[in-house]
């Protein structure tokens, strides 16, 4: 039986999408729905939806979302519009520009990050080159 509240959050988030144990993927992910990485992404993610990086997740490369909730290992350049989440087995290298920040204690996190307007300025930025592309 599915609660209100999974339905509330399939329709927020769209389709749910996986990346299994074992599984390598080497190329480039764009989706509306939830991601969720428990195998190897090497190459870039954009989602309008949240992206999940299970425990025995890696990914390498670029990632723009909604909301991320990591728990393995990201090497990655990450654009997290709204709240990305650190657990406490999660391992972080990069460069990260977020909205909002949680880290459990824990989590390892090596690299720079600028939270708050900055990724409402880089959105406002993303429609007016997509406007003016569109002119």
């Amino acid at each position: 039986m599915i609660s209100k509240s999974s339905k509330n959050q399939e329709s927020e988030f769209g389709a749910h999408n996986q990346i299994a144990k074992g599984t390598q993927v080497q190329g480039d992910i764009k989706t509306e729905g939830v991601l969720r990485v428990d195998g190897t992404l090497i190459g870039s993610i954009e989602s309008t939806g949240k992206l999940v990086v299970g425990p025995s997740g890696k990914i390498e490369g670029s990632i723009t979302c909604a909301s991320a909730n990591i728990s393995g290992t990201v090497k990655a350049k990450l654009i997290v519009k709204e709240l990305l989440q650190l657990q406490a087995s999660a391992v972080v290298n990069g460069e990260i520009t977020v909205g909002k920040l949680a880290i459990e204690p824990g989590a390892t996190f090596t690299g720079s990050c600028s939270m708050g307007g900055i990724v409402k300025d880089m959105a406002q930025q993303e429609r007016k080159q997509v406007a003016e592309k569109t002119a």
